[in-house]
């Protein structure tokens, strides 16, 4: 299959990143609302804590870490393509070194759990990075829609024209 067959995708494959990186802002907030009440299950004591378990908030957290881990790799792999097959190039912008450092910052992240039951300090650098990630996140999702935009501006002129 050549890059000139993939034209009829090419409109399709321009949101597909886009899309797919909002809802994994929003999954990442729900790893961070599991993450909290892993941190509650910990520190709680007693009916409380016995009460916390049963939301099996640890392994919850764990699972959509795994997932949002997988996923944020492919799509930053997915958005790096999608920009080259609509320029012939990669856009080198800071868009681009953002997400590029969200990758290293959620693959730290993860690389991190196995310590974390015996050093307190490696869970307070795991929380960190996790919350520089949402910030670097949140920007994303604004310059994202710039670009966007941009992208929906060009293919108006392309298609008035």
């Amino acid at each position: 299959m050549s890059l000139h067959n993939l034209a009829v995708l090419q409109p399709y494959l321009s949101f597909f990143h886009p899309i797919t990186m909002w809802i994994l802002l929003v999954v990442a907030l729900y790893a961070m609302y599991l993450g909290v009440q892993v941190r509650r299950t910990r520190l709680a004591e007693g009916e409380s804590k016995k009460e916390l378990v049963k939301g099996r908030f640890a392994i919850r957290h764990h699972q959509i870490g795994s997932i949002l881990l997988a996923l944020m790799v492919m799509g930053a792999i997915g958005g790096i393509t999608v920009t080259y097959l609509n320029n012939g190039k990669i856009v080198i912008s800071p868009h681009l070194f953002a997400g590029l450092g969200m990758v290293g910052l959620i693959s730290t992240s993860a690389a991190l759990v196995p310590f974390m039951q015996k050093h307190d300090w490696v869970r307070s650098i795991h929380v960190s990075l996790n919350l520089i990630l949402l910030g670097l996140f949140a920007w994303q999702a604004v310059t994202g829609v710039q670009i966007v935009q941009e992208i929906l501006s060009q293919m108006m002129k392309n298609g008035a024209g």
